[in-house]
């Protein structure tokens, strides 16, 4: 059998590893799943998702002719979810010392920085000579 590109197919997974899991299509072919083609969300680990022996529905997405590797997606055989509207925290911003353009140079901040890390480098050594 045949697998053309852009078919959808249902298979067995096979086996998983953390960049992906092996479907079995039929007796004689098997592709992969990339983790990233797993689930519309973040997938951080693919055993949270998938185990040996579940059945999925794949899309075919590309076939290698020389080797014969087959890629798949499950992802893609599901409705792209509507986008999540997270309004997230503000985050109090530090005083800044605002130059002729309006914004901190990589320089005023690297001065900022030293200053900081001479100040707390100086507290640990009056600690240390208690």
């Amino acid at each position: 059998m045949k697998y053309e590109v852009g078919s959808i197919v249902e298979g067995k997974v096979t086996g998983i590893k953390p960049f992906g899991a092996f479907v079995a299509l039929d007796d004689q072919h098997q592709g992969l799943v990339h983790i990233s083609e797993v689930s519309h969300d973040y997938v951080k680990d693919i055993n949270d998702h998938l185990s040996v022996g579940d059945a999925v529905e794949v899309k075919v997405m590309n076939v290698e002719e020389n080797s014969g590797k087959i890629s798949l997606s499950i992802r893609k055989t599901q409705d792209t979810p509507e986008p999540k509207q997270q309004q997230r925290p503000r985050r109090k911003r530090p005083a800044q010392n605002d130059n002729a353009q309006g914004f901190n140079t990589l320089e005023d901040k690297l001065k900022v920085w030293l200053k900081e890390s001479n100040d707390r480098q100086a507290q640990l050594n009056k600690r240390l000579k208690k």
